[in-house]
């Protein structure tokens, strides 16, 4: 279970890195956000600072849930189910994307997120 919940922060933290430089106007926007800009506007690199610490809060629900933070709290394992839904769902929503770049790489990341959050609710 703790394996899980670190190899999930682990790709978090690849995807807040990611959403950080999108945010600073850096040209990756394919990879993000349905792939349609390179670079993306303004309120998509907000949308992208605004997930950093979206990631930062699920690495932590998850860790904690791994009790890696000491006893994990009832809420903490309704949210880990909720993370759990949320990135099977979004399995499909990257699969379906227009940008090839970011099927490629953000299907596979969300699949990885559902193991190890599922892995994390299980336990």
């Amino acid at each position: 279970m703790s394996v899980a919940a670190v190899v999930a922060t682990l790709v978090l933290t690849a995807l807040a890195a990611l959403q950080v430089l999108v945010a600073a106007g850096r040209p990756y926007g394919r990879l993000v956000w349905g792939g349609q800009h390179e670079t993306l506007p303004r309120r998509l690199r907000i949308g992208s600072a605004v997930s950093v610490v979206v990631y930062a809060v699920i690495a932590w629900v998850l860790l904690a849930r791994a009790e890696i933070f000491g006893p994990s709290r009832p809420f903490v394992g309704i949210a880990t189910w909720v993370l759990f839904g949320y990135f099977a769902i979004g399995i499909a929503l990257n699969a379906i994307s227009r940008s090839r770049a970011e099927r490629l790489v953000m299907t596979p990341a969300c699949v990885v997120l559902a193991a190890c959050s599922l892995t994390v609710a299980l336990s």
